[in-house]
């Protein structure tokens, strides 16, 4: 089995400002706690530098009349006018190179979708990819363009049956609305609700419309949810349904912000429910595509990340962090020693109460959309 991780220091030329809750830096500390590993170095791996998208890929989704407002923002300057297509100071600032960080990004996810589906090899992973709520013309929850959709419709326009797993806190919206109308892609997203956290949207009866019926599944879980009752709900929606779809290839966006200690979103799942996820996938998914996404404390996304690309090539990592990446993360304010970590979070004591919910949900799923899929 043939791997590929794609990155490249490049990103690190672009920056969404120092109040802003996504770090690029995480990329690279991620990059160098695998290096450091020596994850890079496997006779199955090879490491692809990223390079930029052409300007032209992006209207696979994309506006022309937007991607033109994104190279006038690009320049960092900002007007009132921005504000209709979701630009301007909070989630969406307008910075220097914008556009181009648009495209890096884009370009990164193409490389790993080309690699998979060319038979370079099985799996592949961009880190900075999976910004998946842009919209068709509107930026939207830190995203400039929706690389996941634009990989996507490369696959299927090659024929390619798709199934989209996203692990994300929040509601992968923008790759869900790309693809509401079709039986293309079977898209599944698993996140905190839309009653508790943006963008408001993800329950479960958006099951998609037309031909599309069916293809969209949401699984929303309460605030609080922990490693046992998502993992469970995971294994009773999730399996099946690909099984069913028979995909050529699973996309997967592995955002961490799903973690307890994460600063903006209230799910309670620690790393070791997320290495059990990972495991998951790579047991069921018949090729794979993986994207980043998520994560808003950088030490939680370095070191899941890591942990995920060993598993994606079956090495077992011990639990000490190696001393030059610890005198690294030092320089960003992170003392972690270990990989995993602590297993347990606080403890929540509406615990039957989320349970509950899930099975609810659960149950909708099944009664609802399998019938469509599973037929």
């Amino acid at each position: 089995m043939k791997s590929a991780f794609i990155y490249s220091d490049a990103y690190l030329d672009y920056d969404y400002g120092m109040t802003h809750p996504l770090k690029i830096v995480r990329l690279k500390l991620t990059y160098e706690l695998i290096k450091a590993l020596e994850l890079l170095s496997l006779s199955s791996v090879q490491f692809i530098p990223a390079r930029k998208a052409e300007e032209g890929i992006l209207e696979a989704f994309h506006s022309r009349e937007y991607l033109q407002v994104l190279k006038q923002a690009s320049q960092g300057h900002f007007d009132q006018s921005l504000y209709r297509y979701g630009l301007g100071p909070g989630d969406n600032p307008v910075f220097q190179g914008l556009y181009d960080w648009s495209l890096w990004v884009t370009g990164a996810t193409l490389q790993a979708t080309d690699f998979v589906m060319n038979g370079e090899g099985d799996i592949a992973f961009s880190i900075a990819g999976g910004l998946h709520h842009a919209q068709k013309a509107k930026a939207c929850g830190f995203c400039y363009v929706n690389d996941a959709v634009i990989g996507i419709r490369r696959l299927i326009s090659k024929g390619k049956r798709v199934v989209y797993l996203d692990l994300d806190a929040h509601h992968g919206d923008g790759v869900q609305w790309a693809f509401y109308d079709t039986n293309q892609v079977l898209n599944i997203s698993l996140h905190e609700t839309g009653r508790s956290l943006f963008p408001g949207t993800g329950f479960e009866n958006e099951i998609g419309i037309g031909k599309g019926e069916g293809y969209s599944v949401n699984l929303p879980f309460p605030p609080y949810t922990d490693d046992e009752t998502y993992l469970s709900a995971f294994e009773e929606i999730v399996p099946p349904l690909i099984c069913a779809y028979q995909p050529d290839l699973v996309v997967t966006q592995l955002g961490v912000d799903t973690f307890y200690s994460d600063p903006l979103t209230n799910l309670n799942l620690t790393i070791h429910g997320f290495e059990r996820l990972i495991q998951r996938i790579k047991k069921i998914a018949p090729r794979w595509v993986a994207l980043g996404g998520g994560g808003y404390n950088i030490s939680n996304v370095a070191r899941a990340w890591t942990l995920a690309w060993a598993l994606m090539n079956s090495i077992e990592l011990k639990e000490d962090l190696p001393e030059a990446y610890i005198e690294m993360e030092a320089k960003f304010g992170i003392y972690e020693r270990k990989l995993r970590g602590k297993e347990s979070p606080p403890v929540c004591g509406k615990r039957e109460e989320i349970r509950r919910e899930t099975d609810r949900v659960v149950e909708y799923i099944k009664n609802i959309v399998f019938p469509k899929v599973c037929a």
